[in-house]
């Protein structure tokens, strides 16, 4: 077995506190939705599709003997969030609005999963769950998390690059986008409902560009901490995109299509102002109701107490993927 040590508590440097009147307003999704239609805040919330499983307190994780760590993403000088305090601030927008879903998000049928691929592709294909731990050589990458809320962890990854599904499938020269479409079941989603509600475009939808796809640092993961995905995490597949902020990142896929065009996705499409398509980290570009100049790292204590540090262009991968918005 491969043993990881993760190592103690974010080191806390001075602390910016976040004002109490932006932490909070996230917390108002069913507030202010009198009447009709869904506004601006229904996105106070849950824009970043985090999600993790309480351990307890771990010190060290297991993986797989067949799994590689990857030695260009096993960066020491980064400090693995505890599995124990990623677990407590979980989004599933689709099993409830507050952070703590995940006995909720239990209820995700994973049995027989299939993800369908299609589109503009030359060998169309559906994989199970099967296929995608052995049809692909796994791997183990730690990535930063940057999550548009402005608060941020780091985590080890299970998985593969998405350009070795691309190699399988084999896009056609017509390919430029591809879009990524997330589970969902009125039936058993226990999220929002009711008629003010019906406007929200279900089910979850993201997209890159094709050539976003296909940098390396585009991952599919089917693990975390040396397991496979909990359901709170987007089992069994989710989309890790890490220089992008995280509800770029879809879970629990279900189907990928490769598209000529831009297609619509969800937060873009509830309000476009706030979320944009493209989503790459740029401490530049502030959230019209908050600053990303900084992000909070997660840590013990109230969110509002998180130590904060400054936020790095693209979420620190600037030598991978600056040169596709060049």
């Amino acid at each position: 077995m491969t043993l990881i040590r993760i190592p103690k508590r974010w080191d806390r440097p001075e602390r910016e506190i976040t004002p109490e009147h932006l932490f909070t307003s996230r917390r108002r999704l069913l507030k202010g939705l009198i009447g009709a239609g869904v506004t601006a805040s229904i996105v106070q919330l849950t824009a970043c599709n985090n999600s993790a499983q309480s351990q307890g307190n771990v010190a060290r994780y297991q993986t797989p003997e067949s799994v590689i760590p990857n030695p260009q993403f096993h960066d020491e000088t980064l400090t693995i969030t505890p599995q124990a305090l990623s677990s407590k601030y979980n989004n599933f927008y689709e099993f409830g609005t507050t952070k703590h879903i995940s006995q909720n998000a239990q209820a995700l049928p994973t049995e027989n999963w299939k993800v369908e691929v299609g589109g503009l592709i030359k060998n169309p294909q559906t994989y199970d769950i099967d296929d995608l731990w052995n049809k692909f050589d796994i791997e183990e990458r730690i990535y930063r998390f940057r999550c548009v809320e402005a608060w941020a962890m780091v985590v080890p990854w299970l998985g593969f690059p998405m350009r070795k599904l691309m190699e399988q499938v084999e896009p056609t020269s017509k390919a430029k986008f591809v879009r990524f479409t997330s589970w969902y079941d009125k039936q058993i989603s226990t999220g929002p409902t009711g008629s003010v509600f019906s406007t929200i475009p279900w089910p979850y939808t993201e997209s890159l560009r094709v050539d976003e796809m296909a940098n390396d640092l585009a991952f599919f993961a089917l693990g975390i901490y040396g397991q496979p995905l909990p359901k709170q995490h987007g089992a069994p597949i989710r989309e890790v995109v890490p220089w992008k902020y995280g509800f770029k990142g879809a879970k629990s896929v279900v189907k990928i299509e490769f598209l000529e065009t831009q297609p619509a996705t969800f937060w873009n499409t509830i309000v476009p102002n706030e979320y944009d398509f493209e989503a790459n980290v740029n401490p530049d570009k502030p959230h019209p109701r908050w600053s990303q100049a900084t992000e909070r790292l997660i840590s013990e204590g109230s969110p509002l107490t998180w130590p904060r540090q400054p936020t790095l262009p693209y979420n620190g991968y600037g030598e991978w993927v600056a040169n596709l918005y060049s």
